[in-house]
Order: C-alpha cells, then structure tokens, then sequence
C-alpha cells in the first residue's frame, strides 16, 4: 500500500509513545518493529519484565549504564564503541541516529524530545507511529519514504 494522501479534516495527527519508551541508548522503542508488531510486542528496553524485552542490543544491560546512568550520555564512556556501530547502522540502515537523540535530550530534556518525537513518526493517515525500520504503518499497513521529517522544536 502505498502512502495514502494526508488525513482530511487538516489536523496535524500526533501519537501519543510515553517518554518511557526512550531507551537508554537513543532509540525510541514506541517506533521500533518488535514493539509494533501484534504478536508478542516488546515492552521497550526500560521494562521492568526483562522476559517482554525482546532487543538483543547489550547496551541495555550495559555495567557503565547501571551504576546509575538513565541515557548513555550520563556514562563516563559515552559515546562507547558499541554505542557508535549502532548509531552508524541506524543512521545508514534507516536514517535515524542515536547519538542525535541523545543530543536533543540533552538539550530539550526528555518530555520536549518526545513532544517532537510524537510528530515525527506518526502516520498522517490514522495517527499511529510509523516504524523505523521498515517505515510502515502497522495500524492501517500505509508505507512512507526513508526520509521521515523531523519538526523543530
């Protein structure tokens, strides 16, 4: 399917991925497959289950990050190796980057990033999130170009 036209009653569609959903590392969990997905969804990388955490990223369970670190950037090794061949996979595989993230929750603080998170990836069809990875629409199957518009704040 490919993308349908923008929503007709004009209203800037937003999605509502709470701030919790912001991983440790950059990415936003509310806007990846495995959360997406119907069957057995993952509850993003800051679940207190780890049995309904389903990334295979090591960063989440990084010795730095949980002697009290929240993001990456608290960590004395930050930006560490593996963080870096992350970001550049994202940023090549589906043009999103880490380190950016990271960035502008430093600078705006968490809710403000998810603010402009929460405009990013929203289907201007129906008003769900659009995945990163493969930049569709779960809820109504609608599929979008790579490059996804970032709103400023």
């Amino acid at each position: 399917m490919k993308c349908p036209p923008p929503n007709e009653d004009g209203l800037k569609r937003v999605t509502s991925i709470p701030a919790s959903m912001m991983a440790p590392c950059g990415m936003n969990c509310g806007v990846c497959a495995k959360h997406l997905r119907d069957r057995n969804p993952c509850l993003g990388c800051l679940a207190i289950d780890r049995r309904l955490n389903h990334c295979e990223v090591g960063i989440k369970v990084c010795a730095e990050r949980n002697t009290g670190a929240t993001f990456c950037f608290d960590c004395s090794k930050y930006p560490c190796p593996r963080l870096r061949q992350l970001d550049l996979r994202y940023r090549t595989k589906y043009g999103m980057s880490m380190l950016e993230n990271l960035g502008r929750i430093r600078e705006m603080g968490l809710n403000g990033f998810m603010a402009v998170e929460n405009t990013r990836w929203v289907c201007p069809a129906c008003g769900n999130p659009i995945c990163v990875h493969d930049r569709r629409c779960y809820a109504c199957g609608a599929r979008y170009e790579l490059a996804t518009s970032r709103a400023n704040p």
